[in-house]
């Protein structure tokens, strides 16, 4: 029995019958309320949940019927016995519809009423527990049901396929991203799903299906699914097993690893690149070098003062090569030192003509410097800027032709200041466009073959841009001239 003592509700008109039956049960330890018709028996009936109700069938406002009927309504599990002495087989079935444990018959002894009341409690007591397990049972179906919801949010939101898959090869949970992934438009859950799988997939989770092994590790493979490197998954298959650790099933994880290995092959193609470009100076300073030390060869003093002067150029191109590889490293770790400053762009690209003023000169290339009276100021490294237009004006002067021009300008634009630089040089075909700010592209035709150069310096201008948060642009005409258009963002003050 609970701590607490069982709540008794005696509904009767005979006002001695109904003291009567309140004193007994109150010495037996219960505690009773009464009441003294049919409507007072419904308000204390509906208002209080009571262990047991005894209710007299006939009554002179409500019938016993009626009240058994608005206490089962509100309290399900509240006890009733009617007590009567004029029980027919009708309202009987009525009763016991109604939810009454049975009848008591009028006249009854203490002895009756008591071993009544007890078998009404234990029924009573029954009732609640069944009413705690329902709940709880309810409680636990919602938390599953909240973890399953829970679950599912969680796996169609990862951006990587997620594909579990039984024993018997069903499709048990997968995410939006699988369709994706292997490529197909249907699958339902509990789909037979291993004749729609790719072999070496299905053969990664036969690892695990078609052996007895307990063991709990993955196994992890990468696939090209879209030809000429469109498409490269790495697909990981790992065991899942139930708590005895009898294999569940097998959980297969999507990943897209396209852009890696477009990483990767851009990595081996710039290690292939550096060690083509490093070769050609080593062996032919190395050639020159073999040639003044070989006794067999008479040199004189200028032939050996042409070798040296060759193999320094060699050596001045190498040393470029490298700077510049150092500078494009650094600027992919960003672990370039800059020093932030307003400065005036027109006075760095007056320096810079300064600077090639004899290369100007000896190529006989005008170069008009259009600029308004007021300055341009952008917030900026003074070293990056410069290089950044160092490499620009000097492949304007060296690919250019004699007697060509270079034109200069800067505007304002919106929120950029806009510098134009235009030669008339020997201009790009479309495909060379395309490849422009490619590590070691230059354009192979008559015109490039003795410009000397390492393939880089473009390369770093974009870098350099593309830092600023800026843009650049290029238009060119083969054997009419190339013109590039340079956004960098104006001083804030």
């Amino acid at each position: 029995m609970q701590n607490a003592k069982p709540k008794i509700l005696v509904v009767d008109d005979e006002k001695g019958l109904r003291i009567g039956v309140q004193r007994l049960l109150e010495m037996e330890g219960y505690e009773v309320d009464i009441a003294e018709n049919g409507k007072e028996g419904i308000e204390l009936g509906t208002k209080n949940d009571y262990d047991i109700a005894i209710i007299d069938l006939k009554m002179p406002d409500i019938e016993g019927i009626e009240v058994l009927k608005n206490i089962k309504q509100k309290f399900p599990n509240t006890v009733c016995f009617i007590a009567t002495a004029f029980a027919s087989y009708d309202t009987a079935i009525e009763a016991t519809k109604l939810g009454a444990q049975s009848y008591i018959p009028k006249p009854f002894t203490p002895e009756e009423l008591i071993t009544e009341i007890k078998n009404g409690y234990q029924k009573r007591q029954l009732l609640l527990e069944e009413e705690k397990w329902r709940k709880e049972r309810e409680e636990r179906l919602l938390e599953v049901a909240f973890e399953k919801t829970r679950l599912n949010t969680i796996i169609n939101s990862i951006t990587d396929g997620v594909l579990v898959v039984n024993k018997e090869g069903l499709a048990v949970l997968f995410n939006p991203a699988v369709y994706k992934f292997l490529d197909l438009s249907e699958l339902k859950v509990e789909e037979y799903i291993l004749d729609k799988l790719r072999p070496e997939i299905l053969e990664l989770i036969n690892k695990f299906l078609l052996s007895d092994s307990k063991e709990k590790r993955s196994y992890t493979i990468q696939l090209e699914i879209k030809p000429n490197r469109e498409f490269f998954i790495e697909a990981t298959a790992s065991p899942v097993f139930h708590p005895g650790d009898n294999l569940a099933g097998v959980v297969i994880v999507l990943k897209d690893i396209t852009e890696l290995k477009k990483i990767e092959l851009i990595k081996s193609q710039f290690v292939s690149m550096v060690s083509h470009e490093l070769k050609a100076p080593i062996a032919s300073v190395y050639g020159f070098l073999k040639l003044m030390i070989d006794e067999n060869i008479k040199l004189n003093e200028e032939q050996k003062k042409d070798y040296i002067q060759r193999s320094m150029v060699r050596l001045d191109g190498l040393l470029k090569m490298v700077n510049d590889l150092l500078d494009i490293s650094r600027m992919e770790l960003k672990t370039v030192r800059r020093e932030i400053r307003k400065i005036c762009l027109t006075e760095i690209i007056k320096n810079i003509l300064e600077l090639f003023q004899v290369e100007i000169q000896k190529s006989n290339i005008s170069v008009n410097f259009n600029y308004q009276q007021n300055s341009f100021c952008i917030d900026a490294d003074a070293d990056e800027i410069t290089r950044l237009f160092t490499n620009l004006i000097s492949n304007a002067i060296k690919y250019n032709r004699p007697s060509g021009s270079i034109t200069i300008s800067i505007s304002h634009t919106g929120n950029f200041l806009l510098t134009e630089i235009k030669d008339t040089g020997i201009g790009m075909k479309e495909e060379e466009k395309k490849k422009l700010f490619l590590e070691f592209f230059r354009a192979k035709n008559e015109f490039t073959k003795n410009i000397s150069g390492t393939g880089l310096g473009l390369s770093i201008v974009k870098r350099i841009v593309d830092s600023y948060a800026g843009k650049i642009e290029v238009e060119s005409e083969y054997g009419i001239g190339t013109t590039f258009r340079i956004y960098l963002p104006l001083s804030v003050n």
